[in-house]
């Protein structure tokens, strides 16, 4: 009305407005606080000054398998994680069909300029990040890096894990070989390479009679037949 005060109606509103919120904060700091359990059940190092080499905190720390981390923080079903020994493995796409209707989630990029001798520090701050959302702050958080290549890993740079206490572990397998995939491709450049290196020499050390004389040898009657391992072979 025109009195300026409240109306009953108006004031049931912002009660249940105070209680929701009220319940908001309360189910909000009953995550923090059981995410911070959780946290406390997993293994933690005993942090040291000054801070020991990468290798060293790496090795420290005690592991959790792959299979029991993931199936605990994400609820993983079974068969959707290929495990690569205890503390590596793959996600299969059946996870991504089984979560594509839930809600999207936040997606941080961390980015830097061009590259220096020795990087600029994102993967360290990418897990520092994480580190700090999931760790301290109680939120799900799920953190996706590039695997290292053999060049800068054995160059001046070294490993691509991170480093101190904000970093991936096991770091020399995560730098060296992970599951494999980074040998797979490996092989396949080398292949391709190779390939191309041997067109490369017969094109410009051999005529075009000398390749053909090559494939289609000459008989005893001086009659050229294509060499049998180039034949198309019978269905």
């Amino acid at each position: 009305g025109g009195s300026g005060r409240p109306t009953a109606m108006q004031r049931q509103l912002v009660a249940a407005g105070v209680a929701v919120t009220g319940v908001a904060a309360a189910l909000a700091l009953r995550r923090l606080v059981v995410a911070r359990r959780a946290a406390a059940l997993l293994n933690k190092l005993q942090l040291k000054t000054p801070v020991p080499p990468d290798v060293e905190i790496s090795q420290a720390v005690k592991l959790t398998p792959i299979k029991e981390l993931f199936d605990r923080k994400f609820g993983l079903r079974e068969g959707e994680l290929f495990a690569h020994g205890t503390y590596k493995g793959k996600l299969s796409l059946s996870v991504y069909e089984r979560l594509k209707h839930q809600p999207d989630g936040n997606y941080v990029v961390v980015c830097g300029i061009n590259p220096t001798p020795l990087g600029e520090g994102k993967s360290t701050t990418t897990i520092g990040l994480s580190q700090a959302l999931g760790a301290h702050l109680g939120q799900q958080v799920m953190t996706c890096i590039r695997q290292p290549s053999m060049g800068p890993t054995f160059g001046i740079k070294g490993g691509a894990a991170g480093g101190g206490y904000a970093q991936c572990a096991p770091m020399e397998e995560f730098n060296l070989h992970m599951t494999g995939d980074i040998h797979a491709i490996t092989a396949a450049n080398n292949l391709f390479a190779a390939a191309i290196d041997t067109r490369y020499l017969h094109e410009q050390t051999a005529s075009t009679n000398f390749l053909w004389n090559k494939l289609c040898p000459a008989d005893g009657s001086g009659r050229g037949t294509l060499e049998p391992s180039l034949r198309p072979r019978p269905p």
